[in-house]
C-alpha cells in the first residue's frame, strides 16, 4: 500500500501554492510588457515542461505511454492553455490585482461543477449561501468595470467575462485531473511534464497563426522581464503546478481549491507594493465577499 504522504511535503505544497501562484499575477503582467501573450505562454510551459520530462527520466520513470500522454495534454489544455490564456488576454484590460480577485471564486466553480460530490456539497444551507454570496461578489466586480468611465471607450467589463470563463475552465480542468488522472499508474511529474507541453504545443500553434512570433523583438525585452519569465517557469510552473496536481491526488479537490483564500491577498499586496496598480473600495468590498463565501463552503 502506499504510505500516506507527510505533513511537511504536504504543508510545503500548500506554500506553493498558495503563496507563490499568488506572486504569479504580477510577474505576468511584467512579461507581458515585451512578450505577445502566447509566446510568453509557449516559452513558459514548453520549457518547464521538457525541463520536467529530464528530470523525470533521470528518476527512471516510463514516459512514453499514450494514455498518459492523452490524458495529461487535454488537462493540460484545459487548465493551462485555456486558463493562462484567459489571465494573460484579461491583463490587456484590468489590473493584475483584479486578475486574482477574481480568480477567487474559482473554489466556487469547482464545488458547483463536481457533480459527484453534489449530494456531499449542497447538504447545508450555509454551502449554497456562500456559493450565491460569492457570486454576488463577482457581480460587484463585473458592474465596477461595466459602470466606469475609460478612454477611448474601452471596454474593460470584457477582461472579467474573460476571468470568469477562465475560472470555469480551470474547475472542469481540476475536476478532470482529480477523477481521470491518479495513482501512480497515471504518472506524477511526467503528468505534469506533460500537461505543460500539451499547453506549450498549443500556445505555439496560437503564437505562431497569431503572427506573434514574428512580432516579437528579443533585442527588445528587458532584463526585468527575462527574469520574471524564469520566476513563471521554475517557481509558478515546475514546483507549484506539479505541487498543485499531486495535492489534487491527496488531498480533497475542494480542499486544495482553497488556494484561492491566499492568492488574492498576495497578488493584490504585490501589485499595489511592486506594481503600484490602483486598487479600489469595491474591488476590496468583493474580495472579502468572495473570501467569506469560500470560507462559508469549505468551513469544515
Amino acid at each position: 500500500m502506499p504510505q500516506p504522504p507527510g505533513s511537511l511535503a504536504v504543508a510545503a505544497a500548500y506554500f506553493l501554492i498558495y503563496v507563490v501562484w499568488g506572486s504569479t499575477y504580477y510577474f505576468i503582467g511584467v512579461c507581458l510588457h515585451d512578450f505577445p501573450p502566447f509566446v510568453l505562454g509557449t516559452v513558459r510551459f514548453a520549457v518547464a515542461g521538457l525541463a520536467l520530462l529530464a528530470v523525470c527520466r533521470l528518476r527512471g520513470e516510463r514516459l512514453l505511454r499514450r494514455g498518459l500522454i492523452f490524458k495529461s495534454a487535454v488537462c493540460g489544455i484545459i487548465l493551462l492553455f485555456v486558463d493562462q490564456g484567459v489571465i494573460m488576454f484579461a491583463q490587456r484590460y484590468v489590473s493584475s490585482s483584479l486578475v486574482a480577485i477574481m480568480a477567487s471564486s474559482t473554489a466556487l466553480w469547482i464545488m458547483l461543477l463536481d457533480i459527484p460530490q453534489w449530494r456531499r456539497n449542497f447538504r447545508s444551507v450555509s454551502t449554497v449561501a456562500g456559493i450565491v454570496l460569492g457570486f454576488l461578489g463577482v457581480a460587484m466586480l463585473y458592474l465596477e468595470q461595466l459602470n466606469m468611465q475609460r478612454p477611448g471607450g474601452s471596454h474593460y467589463e470584457y477582461g472579467v467575462l474573460l476571468l470568469i470563463g477562465g475560472c470555469i475552465s480551470w474547475a472542469c480542468g481540476t475536476l478532470y485531473s482529480k477523477y481521470h488522472i491518479r495513482g501512480n499508474d497515471d504518472g506524477g511529474l511526467s503528468s505534469s511534464a506533460w500537461q505543460m507541453l500539451g499547453a506549450g504545443v498549443v500556445f505555439a500553434l496560437c503564437a505562431g497563426l497569431s503572427g506573434d512570433f514574428s512580432s516579437l523583438q528579443l533585442s527588445a525585452v528587458s532584463a526585468v522581464s527575462w527574469l520574471s519569465l524564469a520566476y513563471l517557469i521554475v517557481f509558478g510552473s515546475m514546483m507549484a503546478y506539479t505541487a498543485y496536481i499531486w495535492l489534487l491526488r491527496v488531498r480533497p479537490a475542494t480542499e486544495v481549491a482553497t488556494h484561492a483564500y491566499v492568492n488574492p491577498v498576495v497578488a493584490v499586496v504585490i501589485g499595489a507594493g511592486l506594481g503600484h496598480e490602483d486598487v479600489t473600495l469595491i474591488q476590496l468590498a468583493g474580495l472579502a465577499v468572495i473570501l467569506i463565501s469560500v470560507m462559508m463552503v469549505n468551513r469544515k
